[in-house]
């Protein structure tokens, strides 16, 4: 029996060590991929702290993690595009290849997704996190990284692949003046796609100083907004000089809807990439008076992988001297895996992490 050591939380507020026996790839398209780096997502802190986001309740305990890179272990015999040794970006979540969402190219909508590190129903298996020694995943689901892209920037492919599907969603195009409401890792990561696709203005709104310092220091923003200390939505658009063409609303909070739905230019596009709040009061006159385009954001779909991996290529295709947005700087809190239950205490208590990063285990 190979081991699998694996950070499992059995319930609020108690994470374990737990040795687990490896997976094997036993089908045709199976790839066993051993973890080399874990970043540590919202989501995983709030299941952490309250045991369940919305309809999904933590009942039995569960491997962590989703956000993760590694290096290909054991391939099945019909893996053509990956080969033992490569270093690859892991995505998470497996849809039912017989679903309608998933022949329609919307497998991201699919009511039987097995995502990691998400409670699954009463009476069913949870599905296994990548916080662990060992994972195994479809060759389909994972990206290979080019020479250039290291094993952190792979785990950070995961979020930086929401950044995408917004943007995608949202047709940002060279010319665009973007908006993005929110300063955390997701909002960061949305505002660093807009700048690499072009957008000839990126403006980051968020209500504390040194989130909005991030976005300036990595060169995701050419301006930022403190909605707390320099006013709504008419100061935010003088301080553009025009009204933006895209909203990328990264917060849930109401506050933040109402004051992009208003700032918007006319035909302009609004993606909610939030969801902090279940239901919110909405300026419909202005929306519809203003013909604007509502697009709702879950995850990410088709290629959404690729298109991250690609972007990343390209930012660090002539060095790190030269890139366009530095993602490294997000990578602010680093742990080994013994240091894991450690890493999820002090980012829950707010240590001001940006994005914090676990190593694989030894």
């Amino acid at each position: 029996m190979v081991s699998n050591p694996s950070l499992v939380l059995n319930e609020i507020k108690n994470l374990e060590f737990q040795t687990h026996q490896a997976p094997e790839a036993t089908e045709d398209f199976d790839v066993l991929v051993e973890v080399k780096k874990t970043g540590i997502c919202g989501s995983d802190v709030h299941y952490y702290l309250h045991g369940e986001i919305g309809s999904f309740k933590l009942n039995k305990p569960m491997v962590m993690g989703h956000e993760s890179s590694g290096i290909v272990s054991k391939i099945g015999p019909k893996v053509t595009s990956l080969k033992v040794g490569d270093r690859v970006a892991i995505e998470p979540g497996l849809p039912s290849r017989f679903s309608d969402e998933y022949k329609s190219g919307h497998y991201n909508l699919c009511p039987h997704m097995c995502f990691a590190a998400t409670p699954a129903p009463e009476g069913t298996p949870n599905p296994p996190g990548t916080l662990c020694k060992y994972y195994k995943c479809p060759e389909d689901f994972l990206v290979k990284l080019p020479e250039t892209v290291s094993l952190e920037l792979g785990a950070l492919v995961e979020p930086l692949t929401v950044g995408v599907h917004a943007s995608k969603l949202a047709n940002v195009k060279f010319g665009d003046v973007v908006v993005i409401f929110g300063a955390g890792p997701v909002g960061l990561l949305a505002a660093s796609v807009a700048t690499v696709f072009g957008a000839s203005a990126v403006c980051v709104v968020d209500i504390f100083d040194n989130k909005l310092q991030m976005a300036k220091d990595i060169g995701a923003a050419t301006h930022v907004f403190n909605s707390k200390t320099e006013g709504g939505y008419t100061q935010l658009v003088k301080k553009l000089g025009k009204s933006p063409t895209v909203v990328l609303e990264c917060t849930g909070a109401e506050v933040c809807i109402q004051m992009g739905v208003l700032a918007l230019a006319t035909g302009g596009r609004f993606v909610q990439v939030g969801n902090a709040q279940g239901y919110v009061k909405f300026p419909i006159t202005e929306f519809a008076t203003k013909e604007l385009q509502l697009f709702g954001s879950f995850r990410y779909g088709y290629n959404d992988y690729k298109t991250a991996v690609a972007l990343l290529e390209k930012n660090y295709r002539n060095g790190k001297e030269n890139v366009i947005v530095d993602f490294e700087k997000l990578i602010t809190h680093r742990y080994s895996f013994k240091d894991a239950i450690k890493a999820y205490e002090e980012v829950a208590a707010g240590n001001g992490a940006v994005k914090c990063m676990i190593d694989g285990p030894e």
